[in-house]
């Protein structure tokens, strides 16, 4: 069963390129809503914990050196089939196979800078949303029509 809820991250390259503004422009035309947003910086023990699952793997020690190298932006995001939907609005790990109009497409260099990372299963979702954010970080807002409201009168 899916849940309405995943997690992504915006890696170092694309806040580094100024990417943070039109990666979160395209999250929220594709239907997310942010539900939490976090700017920090993973030092080498915290890349190194979220990506354990990788320990081994012959990119292990270039992807933790690369994921600590500069900050990122950390999302947890809600909408109905998240973790499906996201994936398909990121595209591809490598962004030359991505869709055009996939964010790897638009904001990715190469496979290991690939713009953003986005939860592969509601079960990662949940772990990888925990590693950043604690509960009372996490909040539901029941978006509005701007165009019902006016903040101020012109005169």
């Amino acid at each position: 069963m899916s849940t309405d809820k995943t997690f992504s991250m915006i890696k170092p390259m694309a806040v580094k390129k100024g990417y943070i503004g039109p990666i979160l422009s395209k999250i929220t035309e594709g239907g997310f809503q942010i539900v939490g947003m976090k700017y920090t910086q993973l030092s080498k023990e915290q890349a190194e914990e979220f990506y354990g699952v990788h320990k081994g793997r012959p990119f292990f020690e270039s992807l933790v050196t690369f994921m600590s190298s500069g900050p990122i932006v950390a999302l947890a995001l809600k909408k109905e089939n998240a973790v499906s939907d996201f994936r398909t609005l990121i595209g591809a790990t490598n962004p030359a196979e991505a869709a055009e109009g996939t964010i790897r497409r638009m904001f990715a260099e190469t496979i290991d800078a690939n713009a953003v990372h986005g939860s592969d299963s509601d079960e990662n979702a949940q772990i990888e949303t925990s590693f950043f954010f604690s509960q009372r970080e996490l909040h539901n807002v029941d978006l509005i029509d701007a165009k019902q409201y006016t903040v101020c009168e012109k005169s």
